[in-house]
């Protein structure tokens, strides 16, 4: 594997060198990366098991000191690859409240902010492909 990153790199057994490709990963990659499943219902509804996070998602948290938690997402940071939710915070030695991140993988969509139609119109574009391959 080169210094530069390289789209073309498949894949490795070795934990050094998948580390280095995601922290070497453009923004438009690691999108990906910030992905989240999805509940059991909208599993069923979009026929989709996970999707990129989103801000104004309403997500749980499924490891953590903080599990069963849920909140909306209030921000998602693409450069360090975690996210932070409403109302969860931690409070510091000097009494101040500073937000909590979480990596995407330990969060669980439990309903979708739909508000951007190029979204929807996404969810609702693989939900045509897939039911035109299971027809034929």
């Amino acid at each position: 594997m080169k210094k530069q990153f390289s789209i073309h790199w498949k894949s490795s057994k070795q934990k050094r060198k998948k580390v280095k490709y995601k922290e070497n990963s453009p923004l438009h990659l690691r999108k990906k990366f910030l992905s989240a499943n999805l509940a059991k219902e909208l599993r069923k509804k979009h026929k989709k098991r996970s999707i990129s996070l989103r801000k104004g998602d309403l997500v749980k948290v499924m490891r953590g000191e903080f599990y069963g938690k849920e909140g909306k997402i209030e921000s998602v940071d693409l450069k360090k690859m975690r996210a932070s939710i409403e109302g969860i915070k931690k409070q510091k030695k000097d009494g101040s409240k500073i937000n909590i991140h979480f990596n995407a993988s330990n969060l669980q969509i439990k309903n979708l902010n739909l508000d951007d139609k190029e979204r929807e119109k996404i969810l609702l574009k693989k939900n045509e492909i897939k039911e035109n391959k299971t027809s034929k």
